[in-house]
């Protein structure tokens, strides 16, 4: 699944687990653009720098899927 695009505050799921993962920052990187994610109610941890992916349906990022139906819009 994919949303049409990818915001700060957005809650996505990695998928495989039931761990949720919030937005924190959304920017252009050369020829891409980059979303950071923290894993939610951990904020000491390590954040990930995860690609966005562009579709026909919009922003989609990979090994990830919306982690409610209203992210998706």
């Amino acid at each position: 699944m994919s949303a049409r695009k990818i915001q700060i505050g957005q809650l996505w799921k990695k998928d495989g687990t039931a761990e949720t993962y919030l937005v924190t920052r959304v920017y252009p990187e050369a020829l891409s653009t980059i979303a950071v994610l923290r894993k939610s109610g951990s904020e000491n941890e390590n954040q990930l720098r995860v690609k966005v992916e562009r579709t026909p349906a919009g922003q989609n990022l990979p090994g990830f899927s919306p982690a409610m139906e209203d992210d998706i819009v």
